[in-house]
């Protein structure tokens, strides 16, 4: 299960270099339901995804580079590509996501928890912008199609 919340951000910490960064791509086969093929680094996924904003079912299975290449060819829509920064925040980590173009200068932050509770507790920091965790025109899956 995934429980996350996600933010839009307009200004960049100062401090972002100093991050773990991770390259990433994506496309998605399907969007209804969400079947994504995933490039992290030089590590590769296909991930099942099931309805919702909030809390959503979500699977993960790993892929070798010669069948997310093949899958890759099968996907519809933009790929997306960004950098993510992976910034500590409590007992969490904020999955801060830099898109390259077409969506550009698109910066999202996302939060995931262990539960509903924690999720609808948490206080975001002050250089968060306003949430859209309920919006589904900011999933991955609905900006691959430009409904954003």
């Amino acid at each position: 299960m995934e429980i996350e919340r996600k933010f839009l951000v307009t200004a960049l910490p100062e401090d972002l270099a100093q991050y773990p960064r991770r390259r990433i791509e994506q496309a998605y086969l399907c969007t209804e339901p969400v079947l994504r093929v995933r490039r992290k680094d030089n590590r590769y996924f296909l991930t099942y995804k099931g309805p919702g904003l909030l809390t959503r079912e979500e699977h993960e299975f790993p892929l070798t580079e010669e069948a997310y290449l093949h899958l890759l060819k099968k996907a519809d829509g933009d790929r997306i590509a960004k950098d993510r920064y992976e910034l500590p925040c409590g007992p969490y980590t904020i999955e801060l996501d830099v898109f390259d173009p077409p969506f550009a200068p698109l910066v999202l932050a996302e939060v995931e928890f262990p539960g509903e509770a924690e999720a609808l507790a948490f206080q975001p920091p002050a250089w968060f912008g306003e949430e859209v965790t309920y919006d589904p025109a900011y999933t991955n899956a609905a900006m691959s199609r430009r409904k954003l």
